[in-house]
């Protein structure tokens, strides 16, 4: 299957969308940025009081199918302010904690300021403590050192840091002549440049969707109830990352197409759909199971909403650390939903 694709367009969009920080729980900036988008293309899109933002194109049917991605990431969030001006933190979603450690972060104040840091064990320095390999990196064992001049916790407070201030992690966002992309965050931030690249696709080509489509950007899938509410619909593909690793078939080039997750089996007719379609189309394309997963139609089922689902993503790899997937798998999941919707 050939398309017509703007890749330079596609990177653009995509380094644009990871700059801005996100940890689940602190969306705003970067649905308004996605807002802006939206106006750029003359979409109908509204922020609902969730926090997700839905976007609308009209088809030739009365059929009306959900596309979702969420944009909110892994992160932390203050928990205490040490004595000597260092902070506890509290994980937002759930990350690979050792891959933390060292990682730049930012520090959001609940008035919007940004200090910068870094992630720490509390025995982070071999030749001062014994057990500074071997500590374990967990939120009981680390800290966060803050870019500033602070000796103290009243020091901290001055700055207007306090318990509740948002943390995001820089996403080290890189694009390889390879055409791999490795960031944190490609769950689900690469899924929300492939559903606007869909956009644009149709846009660019005048082509009239066959269903109605409501595109859904959530904001707390991290926490599980991303899409726990959905506007009426019948029914919805959740478009996130597949997973690679032991037992599973999926690698950076493919478009997965998920069975079942750790909620339960997907709906079996639409399923089927999704991998006669690949096969149609000469895809590269898995069908696996996750076993430590669950998404927004699960979330969307689990809130009692009368719909049915299915989950496809490009493969990435080392999920909730530091990731990495290939425009290959990126186009292939980008093809499968224009042959899906169109």
């Amino acid at each position: 299957m050939e398309i017509k694709f703007n890749e330079k367009k596609f990177w653009e969009f995509t380094n644009e969308l990871f700059k801005i920080p996100s940890p689940t729980g602190y969306t705003t900036n970067v649905i308004n940025f996605l807002k802006d988008e939206c106006k750029k293309r003359n979409l109908k899109c509204e922020r609902i009081a969730n926090g997700n933002l839905i976007i609308e194109i009209k088809g030739s049917s009365d059929y009306t199918l959900g596309l979702s991605a969420h944009v909110d990431t892994l992160g932390a969030i203050v928990k205490t302010i040490n004595s000597d001006g260092t902070l506890k933190f509290s994980v937002l979603g759930g990350p690979i904690l050792p891959t933390y450690d060292g990682e730049y972060c930012y520090i959001i104040t609940r008035d919007n300021k940004v200090y910068t840091g870094t992630f720490l064990s509390n025995s982070p320095a071999v030749h001062v403590y014994s057990d500074a390999r071997t500590l374990p990196r967990d939120s009981d064992n680390m800290h966060i050192r803050i870019d500033e001049v602070v000796k103290s916790k009243d020091d901290v407070i001055k700055l207007g840091i306090t318990n509740g201030a948002f943390v995001a992690v820089d996403p080290k966002t890189t694009i390889t002549n390879s055409k791999f992309i490795k960031s944190r965050f490609l769950d689900d931030k690469i899924s929300v440049s492939i559903l606007f690249s869909l956009i644009d696709y149709l846009q660019e080509n005048n082509i009239t969707p066959k269903y109605n489509l409501k595109f859904i950007i959530s904001t707390h899938e991290e926490m599980g109830f991303g899409t726990s509410y959905v506007p009426k619909m019948d029914a919805l593909l959740a478009v996130d990352m597949g997973c690679i690793g032991k037992d599973l078939e999926c690698t950076e080039y493919d478009v997965s197409i998920c069975a079942k997750d750790g909620a339960g089996p997907y709906n079996f007719e639409m399923t089927n759909e999704l991998i006669d379609l690949a096969k149609k189309n000469n895809l590269n394309y898995v069908v696996d199971i996750y076993t430590y997963y669950s998404s927004d139609v699960s979330a969307a089922l689990k809130g009692g909403n009368n719909i049915k689902g299915a989950l496809i993503g490009p493969g990435v790899h080392a999920s909730h650390g530091m990731e990495r997937t290939h425009l290959d798998g990126i186009l292939n999941t980008l093809k499968l939903l224009i042959a899906y919707v169109s």
